[in-house]
C-alpha cells in the first residue's frame, strides 16, 4: 500500500490514475474481494452458513477493536452511520429541557437526528471561524442541561481535525452529564485515533477503512455502556429476544451490543474484516507517517498557487482531507478529470483526500494540472 509496487499489487484498479477521493469512496484491497467470495461460498451452504457468518462477525469485532483501540466487547456494527446515530438518539432520548450541541462542520448523519426528535430539545450550533472550531465558542454553549455534544474528529467538509484532549476536558468540566459522541468516519483507518475516551464513536466503513457499503462501526467504552444503550426493537441486540416475556418487555444488551439491532450485514462484515486485517498488518501509524508529508506538500503547493484552503494546515494534527473553494471550480475539475486525477467536486468546493495508497507523484500531477489551468 505504501509503495508503488505494493499499491500496484493490492489496488490494481487505481493503476495509472491519481485517485484522491477516499473521503468519498475508499478503494478496497484485493483481500476484500476474496472475502466477499468467501461470503458467497458460505451463504450458499444454506442454514449451515451461520456458523461461518457469526464466526466472521466475531473476527471482525476483534480486528476492529485492534485497529480502533478498544476491547472486542466494546465494538458493534450497524448498516450505516445514519442508522447508528438514530439508535444513539434512542439511548439519549432528550426532552424539551435538554440541550444538544452540534457543529457546522458535521456530516448530516451526525447532525440531523437531533433536529427531528419528539422531545424537541434545544439544539445549539457550534460554528467554525475561518475553518476552525474555537473552544471558547463551545464553552458558551455548555451547561448542566447539555445532554449531548456531537463532533467529528475530522470534518468531511474541510478536513479540520479537532483538538481532542482540550475539547474532552472542557465538556467534562462544563457539562458533566453530557454524552460526548464523535464521528470518526473521516479519521479511522487514516490517522491514529486519540478519542477512545469519548462515550460513543461512530464511523462508516467504506471510506478510509477500505470496506464496502452496508457497514458502520460503533464503539462504546465499557465505562459508558449504561448511559449509551440503544432502546429499539429488533432481536439480535436483545437479552430476552426469545424468552417467554418477549411480548411484554424489551431488555437490550448494554453498550455497543445494543446497536446491533438485527441480522448483521454479513457481506459488509466479511469485506471489512479483510480490510481491517490488511490495515492492521501495515499499521495506522505507518500510514499516517507516509501520508502526512504528502498532505503537507499539497498545502505548500496550494499556497504557492495563491489558493487558500477551507481550514488551515495543522502540522501536528494533520488529516487526510484538504478542501478549497475557487471561482473556476468547474473548469479546474474538468481539467483534473481529463488528466485522470480524481477529487471530489461539490457546490463550488474541491476536496482532495490522501490515503496510504497515494504517492507524492499524485500531488505533483494535481498541482501541475492546477498550475496549467490557472495560468
Amino acid at each position: 500500500m505504501l509503495t508503488p509496487e505494493t499499491r500496484r499489487a493490492d489496488f490494481p484498479s487505481i493503476e495509472g490514475k491519481a485517485y484522491l477521493n477516499t473521503a468519498a469512496e475508499g478503494i478496497p484491497p484485493l483481500p476484500a474481494r476474496e472475502a466477499l467470495n468467501h461470503y458467497f461460498e458460505h451463504k450458499s451452504l444454506g442454514m449451515e452458513c451461520r456458523d461461518h457468518l457469526f464466526a466472521e462477525y466475531d473476527t471482525c469485532r476483534q480486528r476492529a477493536a485492534n485497529v480502533l483501540g478498544f476491547e472486542e466487547e466494546e465494538i458493534a456494527f450497524c448498516s450505516s452511520s445514519s442508522e447508528a446515530y438514530n439508535l444513539l438518539a434512542t439511548a439519549i432520548a432528550p426532552e424539551s429541557a435538554d440541550e444538544i450541541v452540534i457543529t457546522d462542520l458535521e456530516f448530516p448523519a451526525g447532525a440531523t437526528p437531533w433536529l427531528s426528535l419528539p422531545g424537541n430539545p434545544t439544539v445549539h450550533l457550534w460554528k467554525n471561524r475561518d475553518g476552525m472550531l474555537e473552544l471558547d465558542d463551545l464553552a458558551a454553549l455548555l451547561s448542566e442541561r447539555t445532554r449531548l455534544v456531537q463532533v467529528s474528529l475530522v470534518s468531511f467538509l474541510t478536513g479540520y481535525r479537532i483538538p481532542w484532549a482540550p475539547l474532552r476536558d472542557l465538556v467534562r468540566e462544563r457539562a458533566p452529564q453530557a454524552i460526548l459522541s464523535v464521528d470518526v468516519t473521516q479519521a479511522a483507518g487514516r490517522i491514529v485515533l486519540d478519542c477512545q475516551d469519548a462515550d460513543c464513536l461512530i464511523g462508516s466503513t467504506y471510506k478510509w477503512l477500505l470496506g464496502t457499503h452496508g457497514g458502520a462501526v460503533v464503539a462504546v467504552p465499557r465505562t459508558s455502556s449504561e448511559k449509551v444503550t440503544a432502546r429499539a426493537g429488533g432481536w439480535y441486540h436483545l437479552v430476552n429476544a426469545f424468552d417467554a416475556d418477549r411480548f411484554t418487555r424489551v431488555e437490550p444488551k448494554p453498550g455497543a451490543d445494543s446497536f446491533a439491532v438485527g441480522m448483521p450485514s454479513f457481506p459488509a462484515i466479511y469485506a471489512l474484516s479483510a480490510s481491517l486485517d490488511y490495515l492492521d498488518s501495515i499499521g495506522i501509524e505507518a500510514i499516517a507517517a507516509h501520508a502526512d508529508p504528502i498532505v503537507a506538500r499539497l498545502h505548500e503547493g496550494l499556497a504557492e498557487l495563491g489558493i487558500k484552503t477551507m481550514s488551515p494546515f495543522q502540522p501536528d494534527a494533520s488529516s487526510g482531507i484538504v478542501s478549497f473553494q475557487h471561482q473556476r471550480d468547474e473548469e479546474i475539475h474538468a481539467a483534473l478529470l481529463a488528466e485522470n486525477i480524481h477529487v471530489m467536486h461539490q457546490a463550488g468546493r474541491l476536496r482532495i483526500s490522501i490515503h496510504g495508497y497515494n504517492q507524492a507523484d499524485d500531488i505533483d500531477r494535481l498541482l501541475g494540472s492546477l498550475r496549467s489551468t490557472l495560468r
